[in-house]
């Protein structure tokens, strides 16, 4: 079996669309320029040849169109990201990952199962592998549970690897943090496959054994050994904790607590300092702050008597965005892993995305400061995902398609004679009109989305940039010749003068 073939199997997802991405130059700060795009069709073998021989590099859609996946992945693009000290952790907390470097130096993590199995399921997992290895809010493949597949959205690609093969700069690392040729990932694949089953039984870390009824983030790291560093801020939400759990004696709990899990433990006088400050005022958790936050899962917190409590700010996570380029443009973006399907307004317009959170994800998130509202949304739009549609969803291919309509119909004249009737004539193989007659015909239909000189340059785009407009020679009914200004485009295939036909009144006038 060819690598190409092997790479498919290994990435099997979406059948109605893949990702291409484009890299250009590098800047100053290191990050790649690149343009990304979704194009309609599956994978195929060609394709993934092409990406391994460096001509043009591919993603795959996790996710169906039946919101199933076979793979997906945990994206972390931090800059000066220590590779191999991840894969390490990695493979200390047996995770069933395998790491691959990213065209940008960050990681790609990616989980492959055995089976198909629901994409909710399969994020389920991937947060919590996330949350354990500290790196909360990365981004997760599939980007969404599930995909409004009615409406044209077929979901996110991430960009595969082996891009030049052996040759290249996106492998994957082994257990000791060295490179894989292709030959050995995919072995690698085949081993690291995994049932939902086998991930239901998995730890993600160590044992469990505190803080399961409070701070999801605190259970985390109490659960990967002794703490060393970050003491002081971990022990200060220790003692948050122990005031809303045992108010009466909870310094006692806090100090068993320090000795228990922090190595070395804190002296007794900063100790007693944390609780001088815990008794000034009723502290929250610092849920913004490492490691606090790298380790962190609000919907479970959320749900925990001694969490962060159900009254806490319910921001959404707000992932990528995906531009349709139909006219007028359809944006998806990621919320909360569902989709939200908006227009320009509701994009640009924070209360309409609101509102629009309300009607289809059934939420109210709160509002925040407008610059920060435009800096988010500016930031999306940076890193969007452009995604092709078929031409007639464009204005241009309207245009084209009532054009073609307007020169074939049988409202075509029999003699140049009709051309100042409003019909279009065909002779020498270009069909003639007036600028009268097909503007009134698009009128007669609703399209008024072109001027006049907007429809004059999409008649000379359909000549190539060749002559596309004269005069034709008519005779009067007293015999006489005059001439009239006219405009043509090629005539249309099948497409021939009219003749002997009787006349339809189905004139543009």
């Amino acid at each position: 079996m060819s690598d190409a073939k092997k790479l498919i199997e290994a990435f099997e997802g979406s059948g109605a669309a893949h990702g291409t991405t484009v890299v250009g130059r590098t800047g100053r700060n290191g990050k790649a320029e690149s343009d990304s795009r979704v194009v309609r069709g599956a994978l195929t073998e060609e394709k993934i040849q092409e990406h391994i021989e460096g001509k043009m590099g591919v993603g795959s859609i996790p996710i169906t169109q039946d919101n199933m996946c076979k793979f997906g992945a945990l994206d972390i693009d931090t800059y000066d990201l220590d590779l191999k000290a991840l894969n390490d952790k990695v493979y200390e907390m047996k995770l069933p990952l395998i790491m691959c470097r990213s065209k940008s130096g960050g990681a790609h993590l990616y989980l492959f199962t055995k089976d198909w199995e629901p994409a909710a399921l399969v994020r389920e997992y991937l947060t919590e592998m996330s949350v354990a290895l500290g790196y909360s809010g990365c981004e997760i493949f599939p980007k969404q549970d599930k995909i409004l597949a009615d409406r044209g959205d077929v979901g996110n690609f991430i960009n595969m690897p082996y891009f030049g093969g052996d040759i290249t700069t996106r492998y994957a690392l082994d257990a000791k943090g060295e490179s894989m040729t292709m030959a050995q990932f995919h072995k690698a694949v085949s081993k690291a496959r995994v049932s939902a089953s086998d991930l239901d039984e998995m730890t993600f870390g160590g044992e469990r054994s505190h803080f399961t009824d409070g701070p999801y983030c605190l259970e985390v790291i109490s659960s990967q050994g002794s703490v060393t560093e970050f003491r002081n801020i971990f022990m200060f939400n220790v003692g948050v904790y122990c005031r809303f759990k045992w108010p009466d004696d909870w310094k006692k709990h806090h100090e068993d607590y320090n000795r228990m899990l922090c190595s070395p433990a804190l002296e007794a006088g900063e100790i007693v300092d944390l609780q001088k400050s815990l008794m000034k005022k009723e502290y929250f958790l610092q849920c913004d702050i490492c490691p606090l936050k790298d380790h962190c899962d609000k919907k479970i917190c959320k749900s925990r008597p001694f969490g962060i409590g159900s009254s806490a700010p319910d921001a959404p996570s707000v992932g990528g965005l995906t531009i349709m380029l139909s006219e007028p443009r359809m944006y998806f973006m990621d919320v909360d892993g569902q989709r939200l399907q908006l227009t320009v307004e509701q994009l640009q317009n924070q209360t309409l995305w609101q509102r629009s959170c309300m009607d289809q994800l059934s939420m109210m998130p709160p509002l925040m400061k407008a610059n920060d509202w435009q800096q988010m949304i500016n930031g999306l739009m940076s890193k969007s995902v452009k995604m092709d549609v078929p031409e007639e969803l464009t204005i241009s291919g309207q245009f084209k398609e009532l054009l073609t309509n307007y020169c074939t119909s049988r409202i075509r004249a029999v003699s140049p004679e009709e051309l100042s009737m409003g019909k279009p004539w065909t002779e020498d193989g270009l069909t003639k009109f007036t600028m009268s007659g097909v503007t009134q015909f698009l009128k007669n239909r609703g399209f008024n989305d072109y001027n006049r000189a907007e429809i004059q340059e999409q008649i000379k785009n359909m000549n190539s940039g060749d002559d596309c407009y004269g005069h034709q020679n008519i005779r009067k009914e007293d015999g006489k010749f005059s001439t009239i200004r006219v405009w043509w485009v090629p005539a249309f295939e099948n497409e021939t003068a009219l003749q002997n036909v009787e006349i339809d009144n189905d004139i543009p006038f």
